[in-house]
C-alpha cells in the first residue's frame, strides 16, 4: 500500500529526540510523506539547528538532555515566530498538556504515536501555520497601506493647507488691487481740483511773505504755511503716483542699474547712520519691460524704509537673483520688525505708523508689482527685523 505524500511536502520539519530509534522512524515516515527531514539528539543542537534552517516545524521532545524541551519550545517561539512546534511526551496528564500549549506549542503527541495520527497532526499544525503566517503577511500590508493612507492624508492635508493660504493671499491681493483701483479712480479727479487752490494759498502767501514791514513772528507763521503746502503737495503726487491709470513709459531696464542709482542717492544716509550694507547681486540679472521711474519707486520706497528702522545703524541686506521664469528681488533690514497686527495692513493706502507719514509707500510698491505681474510678500516678528520678497516673471523677450 502506497503512503500517501502530504499536501505540505517540501517543506523543512526537525525532530529533536535523544531516542535514535524514535528519530530514526519518524524520519523514514516523513521523507515518504514528501517532507525535507532533520534532526537533533539534544536541546542545545535543536537550537543550532532551528537557527540555520529555519524549519517550518519542529517535532521536539519533551525531556531533553543539555536544554530541556520546555525551555527549547520558549526559545523558538520567541526567536523564531514562523517555526511551529509539535511536542512529544511520554507523560499524559492535563498539567503537563497546559504548560506546553501555554509555552507555545502547536500541538503535543503521546509517546507511542501512529503513523497516520503523526501524519495528520502534522497536516493540521502547518494548516493552521499557513492561515497564520498569511494572516500576519496580510496584518503587515495593511498596517503599510495605512501608513501610505496616512502619508496620503497628511501629504493631502498639507496641500490643502498650502492651497488654503495661497487663496487667502490672493484673496488678500484682489482686495488691495480693488483698494488701488478705487483710489486710482478717486485720485485722479481730485488732484487736479485740489492743487488749484493749493497753488492760490502757496502763492498768497509768498506774497505777504515778501511785503515790507512784516514782524518776524508772522514771517514764521507764512513760511509753516508754504511748508505745509508744500507736504500736502507731496501727498497729492503720491496719491496720483499710486494710481494705475497713469500712462507708463514701457522700456527694457536693468534692475541692477536702477538699485545702484538707489544706492548712490542714499550712500549719505547710508553712511551718517552707519548702516552695514550687504549686496548679493546675481552674475547675471536680466532685463525686463517695465516703467524705469515705477521700478524705481520699488526699490526707493523699501530702502527708504528700511532706512527709517534703523536710525542707529543696522543692516541692510538686498539681493537680486534669476531663474529661467523669474527675477527675486529681497530687501531685508535688522530694525524693529512688524507688529503682527499690521501686517496685513501695511499695503493699504492711508495705513502707516510714521508720525510724518503718508501711508503710501507701500502702496505704490504693491501697484507697481502688480503692473508687472509680479508678487510681493514680507516676512517679519517684533524684534527680529522685516524682509520683503518681491517675484517679478521673466517674459520670453527677457534678456541678458
Amino acid at each position: 500500500m502506497s503512503i500517501q505524500r502530504s499536501r505540505f511536502a517540501g517543506e523543512k520539519i526537525l525532530i529533536a529526540d535523544d531516542e535514535e530509534v524514535i528519530v530514526n522512524l519518524a524520519g523514514l515516515l516523513l521523507k515518504k510523506y514528501g517532507f525535507e527531514v532533520f534532526s537533533a539528539n539534544n536541546g542545545e543542537q535543536c537550537l543550532l539547528m532551528v537557527a540555520e534552517h529555519q524549519p517550518a516545524l519542529v517535532l521536539l521532545d519533551y525531556m531533553m538532555p543539555v536544554i530541556n524541551g520546555l525551555d527549547a519550545l520558549k526559545q523558538i517561539r520567541s526567536q523564531y515566530p514562523d517555526t511551529y512546534v509539535v511536542m512529544f511526551t511520554g507523560k499524559g496528564n492535563e498539567e503537563v498538556a497546559v504548560e506546553l500549549m501555554k509555552a507555545g506549542a502547536a500541538d503535543y503527541l503521546r509517546k507511542p504515536f501512529v503513523n497516520r495520527s503523526l501524519k495528520d497532526r502534522i497536516d493540521a499544525v502547518l494548516s493552521v501555520r499557513q492561515v497564520e503566517i498569511k494572516n500576519r503577511e496580510l496584518l503587515k500590508e495593511r498596517e503599510l497601506l495605512q501608513s501610505e493612507i496616512q502619508q496620503w492624508n497628511s501629504k493631502l492635508e498639507q496641500r490643502v493647507r498650502e492651497k488654503s493660504s495661497q487663496l487667502e493671499q490672493a484673496h488678500k491681493e484682489i482686495i488691495q488691487s480693488e483698494k488701488l483701483a478705487t483710489l486710482g479712480h478717486i485720485s485722479a479727479g481730485m488732484v487736479h481740483e485740489i492743487r488749484n487752490p493749493l497753488n492760490s494759498i502757496n502763492l498768497f502767501a509768498q506774497i505777504v511773505l515778501s511785503a515790507e514791514g512784516l514782524d518776524e513772528e508772522n514771517q514764521g507763521y507764512l513760511y509753516q504755511i508754504t511748508q505745509e503746502v508744500e507736504r500736502i503737495d507731496e501727498i497729492l503726487i503720491q496719491l496720483l503716483a499710486s494710481s494705475s491709470g497713469n500712462v507708463k513709459k514701457i522700456s527694457r531696464v536693468n534692475l541692477a542699474d536702477i538699485l545702484n542709482k538707489v544706492l548712490d542717492d542714499y550712500q549719505t544716509r547710508i553712511d551718517k547712520q552707519k548702516i552695514e550694507l550687504n549686496l548679493n547681486l546675481g552674475c547675471q540679472v536680466p532685463s525686463i519691460q517695465a516703467d524705469s521711474l515705477e521700478v524705481e519707486k520699488i526699490f526707493t520706497n523699501l530702502i527708504g524704509n528700511a532706512l527709517f528702522e534703523m536710525p542707529a545703524g543696522g543692516i541692510l541686506t538686498i539681493s537680486l537673483q534669476a531663474d529661467a521664469e523669474k527675477l527675486s528681488v529681497t530687501v531685508a533690514d535688522t530694525g524693529p520688525g512688524i507688529p503682527h497686527e499690521n501686517i496685513s495692513r501695511i499695503f493699504d493706502p492711508f495705513f502707516t505708523t510714521k508720525e510724518k507719514g503718508t501711508g503710501f509707500g507701500l502702496s505704490v510698491v504693491l501697484q507697481v508689482v502688480k503692473s508687472c505681474g509680479g508678487k510681493i510678500h514680507v516676512d517679519s516678528s517684533p524684534g527680529a527685523g522685516a524682509c520683503f520678497s518681491i517675484e517679478l516673471p521673466l517674459f520670453p523677450d527677457s534678456v541678458h
